[in-house]
């Protein structure tokens, strides 16, 4: 990541302690699950019929989504601009979702967030398996 932006928003909801010695992939997949809890927690709100704790819940995803945007680095191009695009669209998903009180929407985002996260899970095992190697 290229700038602590990302950082910043996963430990202003909650998990500071665990990121001292991440690798910047592990910290995305930590961002990830942060956003993917967050979603979580408020379909469940939503269900319950709790609209300031949903939207209060949906706020931090959006900070983490729009974290993990802000570190995105514009020099690694297509990859980077396309990933840019969906955080946004997300974003907006998520606002969506916080205004119509959509838990289908949240289930949509977390499809899509799950996604990125496996990608993560792949390049992280790769890694391992490369240093495993020498």
């Amino acid at each position: 990541m290229n700038n602590p932006q990302g950082v910043s928003a996963y430990q202003s909801v909650g998990a500071g302690g665990a990121i001292g010695g991440a690798s910047r992939e592990r910290l995305v997949q930590m961002l990830l699950d942060g956003a993917l809890e967050r979603i979580a927690t408020a379909k469940g709100h939503i269900q319950r019929g709790e609209a300031a704790q949903k939207g209060e819940q949906i706020g931090k995803a959006i900070s983490i989504v729009d974290g993990l945007r802000g570190s995105l680095n514009p020099e690694a191009g297509e990859i980077s601009q396309n990933l840019g695009d969906l955080y946004v669209y997300i974003s907006g998903r998520l606002l969506t979702a916080n205004a119509e009180a959509d838990p289908a929407i949240l289930d949509e985002v977390a499809d899509l967030l799950r996604e990125i996260r496996s990608a993560w899970d792949v390049i992280l095992a790769g890694q391992t398996a490369d240093q495993g190697a020498a």
